[in-house]
């Protein structure tokens, strides 16, 4: 009897199973409890659609006049190569979607993390040990932190020390933030000293710290301003000006070289209409857009680590600021066209 594979095999048996177990931990960072092979499954059939449409509109008109066996290895070869480009593809986007996953969870965490220790410190006063004094301050607008706190408290239950438990939280996610207060509150308890006056300096560290990164971001908001005036204005405004200085260019040309003497020498050394403007303005058209979206691009990373220290942050801003850049870009590129029609006649 046939038996067919689920999308869950066909996900599962792309993935060595040496890698499973590393899968599985980063995954967890995510917030994922189950590593989804079967949306694995369903990304592989979709890189062999993509393929395969991509074989037949492109490929198969250049292959079809070869001898058979030329044809079919030709076929086998590039039919592996282009699955092989779209299954990269596909899972450096994953990875990309997993990592900002991931950094949003951190952040979520440590905006948090002051008022977690503040109801820490006050069960803790309120002369609860230490690991209910974890479990009691757990609210629903923790969201992530709470989840993780919960999974330290299942972790403790089964037997683990709460110091490795804590330890293997802080090591978990790529956050200063989080390994210093957590390997601060675990060297404490270790050296049995008051936990509670440690929570409440932790706490008080994190809210200056807090501060501090508001001050720096109002004070660098000057160079914020000014990075996006060149990305909204300033460039765009410059792309469409030269695109219109290139119309004028143009006319000028044909104006100037039918009144020069075609049999002078002055006439051959100034025939400006060989220039041929007017070919190279669709190019300079996708050129403009093209630089305007690097630009954008590269600017708001450098914005969001102004503003933010990292360049995570500033992901989301880019596809907004490369649209607005080329809009303001097709505005100004009309405008001038208008002033500059009336220019040459």
């Amino acid at each position: 009897m046939i038996q067919f594979l689920t999308l869950d095999q066909i996900g599962k048996a792309f993935i060595p199973r040496k890698i499973r177990p590393k899968l599985r931990y980063y995954l967890l960072k995510t917030g994922a409890v189950e590593t989804p092979y079967k949306l694995y499954g369903i990304f592989f059939f979709l890189s062999v659609i993509v393929t395969g449409l991509i074989y037949v509109l492109m490929i198969y008109p250049k292959l079809q006049e070869m001898y058979m066996v030329i044809f079919l290895l030709a076929t086998f070869v590039t039919w592996v190569i282009v699955q092989g480009i779209v299954i990269g593809i596909i899972m450096i986007c994953l990875y990309m979607y997993y990592d900002l996953t991931i950094f949003k969870r951190t952040k979520d965490m440590e905006e948090v993390l002051e008022e977690f220790l503040r109801y820490v410190s006050e069960n803790l006063k309120g002369g609860l040990p230490f690991d209910q004094a974890l479990w009691q301050a757990i609210r629903p607008q923790f969201k992530c932190l709470a989840d993780e706190i919960n999974l330290i408290s299942k972790k403790v239950m089964t037997g683990t020390d709460i110091g490795d438990a804590l330890h293997e939280f802080s090591e978990k996610y790529d956050s200063p933030t989080l390994k210093r207060s957590f390997e601060l509150i675990v060297e404490g308890m270790k050296g049995g000293g008051e936990i509670s006056y440690l929570v409440d300096r932790i706490e008080v560290n994190l809210r200056e710290t807090r501060d501090l990164k508001k001050e720096m971001a109002a004070t660098n908001s000057t160079y914020v301003i000014y990075l996006g005036s060149i990305i909204l204005f300033i460039a765009p405004a410059l792309f469409g000006l030269s695109f219109n200085l290139l119309k004028v260019l143009d006319r000028l040309a044909s104006k100037i070289s039918p009144n020069m003497g075609a049999g002078t020498q002055m006439g051959m050394l100034m025939d400006f209409s060989k220039l041929n403007v007017a070919a190279y303005f669709d190019n300079f058209v996708i050129f403009s857009i093209l630089a305007l979206c690097i630009i954008a691009i590269f600017s708001s990373m450098i914005m969001s680590i102004i503003k933010n220290g990292n360049i995570k942050q500033g992901l989301k801003y880019i596809p907004f600021m490369a649209v607005i850049s080329v809009l303001m870009y097709l505005l100004f590129r009309s405008v001038l066209g208008l002033v500059f029609s009336s220019m040459i006649v």
